[in-house]
């Protein structure tokens, strides 16, 4: 018997007796003993170090948001920093866990505490304990939003609450978060609270199609799926979408297209997977809410730090998109700072004294929060503070493991500076080098491109992002070497290097190609080949490092916005920016860059056939498609390297 059934029967059985069903909650009418559950029960917390507070805040539009405010006992001025998500404020620190707060808090938040601030953890709009309508990503107020409120006022409406209801605070008060909460925090900077004095964006979704969460180079990101279903599915946490099978790479190839799998999973559903599905190319719904164009127009006040990770798996783009874009406006070249660091989503504010095989010298997320982030905020937050030595751009430089402080990003630049991209060609039989292939001579790699066995983009079994073994975080520094000897990738290498080759930007790739299809994938991946033997560590060698890699759709190569179809047969320019890297490929190591035409199911496949819309592709509009890359003569394909001399 089913469980509603159960409940029928029983319900009818009282009804027989004459006894209707007491309320939930209530006692019943019978039961003259007493509630063992007291009202109000609260524990004895004299003994505490810290106070904790709930609060349900005003917003103008009469809505409450539920925010948690933990203070360190016997504060006095302390300044306030506030974290807005959509990620449950109640777990940022348990009550009564631990008398101390230490004990209640993540580490880096432990730290922050000591360092005398008070932190506050709110729900944003719609989400857990706050009241409201939930809209993922709300877009501010604009074309896509014409309404009184946004993610702008409502952080306006809860600092002028905390600032006039914490009478432990000084009245000064900054914004931190990662992910979600750091686009929080950029969407603030819009229309700032006069007490919003400093703000830390870290791994903030900037611009959600041009690299971020949902879409890269036009390809869409098919993990996306969990986590619009957990986060869309419930007001509070909801489940993942139902698998069916150990391994995603059987669970995304057998449903087939992207939607096929929304339909399948329920993932269809729910609104914004539907509006990923509506606008597949970089149209106004997307333009009208990217950060990095809309901030700009803005009139930035707050000194804000933007943090990245460059091995970033989720939110790679926004740090530096959007520090890019605002950074042009900041006359006084003070209000805006950029930190790169070694690290995977969020590492910035966990343990960063490695990253899946690597490891770094000593704890680099650690050193981040005490010598650039914790000054930063005391700086702008405490009164009577002293100036943060921090410079314009701090960036990690991997491969020689030493932080470095620049005065600008990129370190290379297209004109008018000492040093200049370099370009490194593909070369015809494999090799990969400094110097212009011979113009006199003609050639080009092929390899099949088949979307029933498209290339996984790690070792399989590829396990979901948030399984309980899974190892998402630390993908993108996976050894290459299980994807270099596919027959469908074309693999180019250099001799082992007799001196370092030092780059700090974006590598941008120059591919010369053409497909037997009216469309195509091109994922290019830069990579350090260590040497072969690592005494020191021998796990490391060999090993095929990604320094920086992505992937772009043919059908945008002449506008993000109006894709067409590729003339089969013809060759074709494709120009896109890998992510940003802060590296160094040491003497004796080797650069190798790997070119291939799937990356699945990170990414969707890619039918090879024009369609309209792929999120929509049908089963027989999957071909095998020959790829041919120009790696001879002067259309030979090239990327150029951000390469810049020892500071």
């Amino acid at each position: 018997m089913t469980r509603h059934l159960a409940r029928l029967a029983f319900a009818a059985a009282l009804a027989l007796t004459g006894l209707a069903p007491a309320r939930a909650g209530a006692p019943h009418p019978r039961d003259a003993l007493a509630s063992d559950i007291p009202k109000g029960f609260k524990p004895d917390e004299s003994g505490y170090d810290y106070v904790r507070r709930e609060a349900m805040i005003p917003m103008r539009d009469g809505v409450k948001l539920h925010a948690v405010i933990v203070i360190p006992k016997g504060a006095r001025g302390f300044p306030i920093l506030l974290d807005r998500t959509p990620y449950d404020a109640a777990k940022f620190a348990k009550h009564a866990a631990s008398p101390h707060l230490a004990a209640i808090l993540a580490p880096a938040e432990a730290e922050l505490a000591a360092a005398g601030y008070i932190l506050v953890a709110q729900d944003v709009r719609g989400k857990y304990g706050s009241e409201g309508t939930y809209v993922n990503e709300r877009p501010l107020r604009g074309p896509l939003n014409r309404g009184d409120i946004d993610h702008a006022t409502d952080a306006w409406d809860t600092i002028d609450w905390l600032v006039r209801n914490v009478p432990e605070s000084n009245g000064k008060v900054g914004m931190t978060g990662v992910s979600y909460d750091g686009m929080m925090v950029l969407m603030a900077l819009a229309d700032p609270h006069p007490a919003l004095k400093a703000a830390a964006a870290i791994n903030p979704v900037g611009d959600t199609w041009l690299g971020d969460d949902d879409f890269h180079g036009g390809a869409f990101r098919l993990i996306g799926y969990d986590y619009y279903y957990e986060q869309d599915s419930a007001r509070g946490e909801g489940d993942g979408p139902p698998r069916g099978a150990l391994d995603d790479y059987d669970v995304y190839l057998r449903a087939g297209s992207a939607w096929d799998f929304a339909k399948a999973a329920g993932v269809d559903q729910l609104p914004f997977p539907r509006r990923m599905a509506e606008h597949p190319a970089y149209d106004d719904f997307w333009r009208a809410q990217a950060l990095q164009t809309l901030l700009p127009r803005c009139t930035l006040t707050v000194p804000t730090l933007y943090v990245a990770g460059q091995w970033d798996q989720e939110d790679i783009f926004g740090a530096i998109g959007v520090y890019e874009a605002v950074k042009a406006a900041d006359v006084s070249g003070k209000r805006d700072l950029l930190v790169i660091g070694p690290w995977g989503h969020g590492g910035a504010m966990g343990e960063g004294s490695s990253l899946g095989a690597l490891s770094f010298d000593g704890d680099t997320a650690r050193h981040f929060r005490a010598q650039v982030l914790i000054p930063f905020l005391d700086a702008l937050l405490k009164d009577g503070a002293p100036a943060a030595d921090i410079a314009p751009v701090t960036a990690y430089e991997t491969g020689t493991n030493v932080w470095r402080r620049y005065a600008s990003w990129p370190q290379s630049c297209k004109a008018g500076c000492p040093y200049m991209p370099r370009a490194l060609y593909l070369r015809h039989g494999g090799s990969l080098g400094f110097e212009a292939p011979s113009p006199a001579a003609d050639g080009f790699t092929e390899y099949v491109s088949d979307p029933a066995k498209p290339i996984p983009y790690r070792p399989r079994p590829i396990r979901p992002v948030y399984a309980d073994d899974s190892t998402w975080g630390q993908w993108l520094v996976d050894d290459q070497r299980n994807f270099s000897d596919r027959t469908d990738v074309a693999v180019w290498t250099s001799p082992a290097l007799t001196a370092p080759v030092r780059i700090a930007g974006a590598p941008r790739v120059h591919l010369n190609a053409s497909t037997s299809g009216t469309d195509a994938d091109w994922v290019v991946k830069l990579i350090d080949v260590y040497p072969d033997e690592m005494p020191a560590k021998p796990a490391l060698g060999g090993y095929q490092l990604m320094i920086a890699a992505d992937i772009f759709r043919g059908r945008y190569r002449e506008s993000l916005s109006a894709p067409r179809p590729i003339v089969a047969g013809k060759v074709e320019g494709y120009e896109f920016d890998l992510p940003n890297a802060s590296h160094v490929f040491l003497a004796g190591h080797r650069i190798m860059v790997q070119v291939q035409s799937s990356w699945f199911p990170l990414y969707d496949r890619n039918p090879q056939t024009f369609v309209p819309n792929i999120f929509f592709a049908k089963a027989g509009d999957y071909r095998a498609a020959v790829q041919r890359i120009v790696d001879a003569g002067p259309g030979a394909s090239f990327i150029d390297l951000p390469t810049t001399p020892a500071p």
